[in-house]
């Protein structure tokens, strides 16, 4: 049994459990699915400090802050509720989600513990006390929900948590981000069984491990800007994640380093995933290498990160990208040095001047972006050169086919011997103007 937070509290909801009536929730895990569903007051219930859809945005929090403990050290105070209310109410959708509970009300109940924290709900309850507070709207000062018994356990929440994900009328959609620190989460408590966190999240193992390993790749871009990047910057990256981990798995280190350093410089200068597909090649860093040395302002760039002194977080970088600081050639010390700054930190250039990281972030966006349009023409080059052979091919292995099912069509009674023989004059003709081109 879990031991219990506030007693207060739990005192509080069992007084009001006592005479609610009881409603069924098929997503709770244990056989007997009926749940007492009662009314509290939305200023009264807590949010779940560990509620997985916001993970990212919690971690943020606690690096910006410097607070290890923001969230831990006691969840049900006002500090870490606080915390908690600004995340979900600065998430995307909260001015639209408060819409429509203006309009429709509560629409579905919410879940909590047995001491009134939130399981499922969060955002519809941040709504709805922001409305009581805000406008004291009568329909938002309370919240109904279904109340877990005391013994429920932290593996049956998490397993109650991803079923009401799948439900419809439950779902309260996580971050790409979000929800691959949850799989990461249980595959580590799982001891690394893909089949089981498949079965936990009903996804395919697939899918699961490709939100795992789309995670690796963002954990090392956060881990090189030294807390000046976090998970929740990237929500809105999840293509270019997704592009990078499936073009790098199998790749050669020299091709996967030059790509992923590609894909991280782009990512952190905004560039436009589709634009960044172009690059998936093993000489990815040098193309961009070449758009920056010929931007006045992007060669010194790289004259400064080259400069810039190393410390122990480079063994790091080494590590992700295996290449040397001290070779600017596949943009490592660029990728160093941009992802550690905030846009508005000033930096000097060699030549005296100085200029914010959001104008270098701009300039890094147009080199990179026109190194990929580059790339792309030059693919298309090489397609037209190779076309005509392979089209040759195809054709030559087309005829092959038809000598093969030659002797079996001419068996039948439909077979037309006149059009076939007037095809093969008009295969010798085109071959006879191809060799005279």
């Amino acid at each position: 049994m879990n031991p219990v937070l506030d007693q207060e509290r739990a005192d509080f909801l069992a007084a009001r459990v006592a005479t609610a009536p009881k409603q069924l929730l098929p997503q709770w895990i244990r056989p007997e699915k009926e749940l007492p569903l009662v009314n509290v007051p939305t200023d009264w219930v807590r949010f779940s400090t560990l509620n997985h859809r916001t993970r990212a945005e919690q971690m943020r929090e606690i690096e910006t802050k410097g607070v290890l403990d923001l969230f831990s050290s006691d969840p049900l105070g006002t500090t870490a509720q606080n915390a908690q209310f600004m995340i979900l109410a600065g998430q995307e959708g909260f001015d639209d989600l408060k819409n429509d509970l203006r309009a429709r009300g509560q629409q579905e109940p919410a879940v909590v513990t047995a001491e009134g924290v939130l399981i499922n709900g969060n955002r519809r309850t941040a709504g709805l006390r922001s409305l009581w507070l805000d406008e004291s709207l009568p329909t938002a000062r309370y919240v109904r929900a279904y109340v877990l018994p005391s013994d429920a356990t932290a593996d049956e929440l998490i397993d109650l948590e991803t079923e009401l994900q799948v439900a419809k009328d439950f779902r309260e959609d996580y971050s790409w981000v979000n929800e691959a620190l949850l799989i990461e989460e249980i595959f580590i408590a799982s001891k690394k069984d893909w089949d089981r966190v498949a079965q936990r999240m009903r996804l395919k193992p697939e899918k699961v491990r490709a939100q795992y390993e789309k995670l690796q790749q963002l954990h090392q871009l956060v881990a090189l800007s030294k807390g000046t990047r976090h998970h929740a910057d990237f929500v809105g990256n999840e293509s270019a994640f997704e592009e990078l981990t499936k073009h790098i798995k199998d790749k050669a280190s020299d091709e996967a380093a030059s790509v992923r350093s590609v894909y991280f410089i782009g990512t952190l200068a905004g560039v436009n995933y589709r634009d960044l597909r172009h690059l998936r090649r093993k000489d990815a860093a040098a193309f961009v290498k070449d758009e920056f040395i010929s931007d006045p302002t992007l060669a010194q760039l790289l004259t400064v990160a080259v400069s810039e002194p190393a410390d122990s977080a480079d063994d790091f970088l080494d590590d992700v990208l295996g290449d040397n600081l001290a070779q600017p050639e596949n943009l490592t010390a660029v990728l160093s040095f941009l992802a550690r700054r905030t846009p508005d930190e000033i930096v000097t250039l060699p030549d005296g001047a100085t200029v914010p990281v959001e104008n270098l972030l701009n300039s890094v966006k147009s080199a990179v972006t026109a190194a990929a349009k580059e790339a792309s023409e030059e693919a298309k080059d090489v397609q037209a050169v190779i076309a005509p052979i392979l089209r040759l091919s195809g054709a030559l292995d087309e005829i092959t086919r038809a000598g093969t099912s030659l002797p079996k069509a001419r068996a039948q009674s439909g077979w037309d011997e006149d059009g076939f023989k007037k095809l093969i004059e008009d295969v010798k003709i085109a071959v006879g103007k191809l060799e005279s081109m």
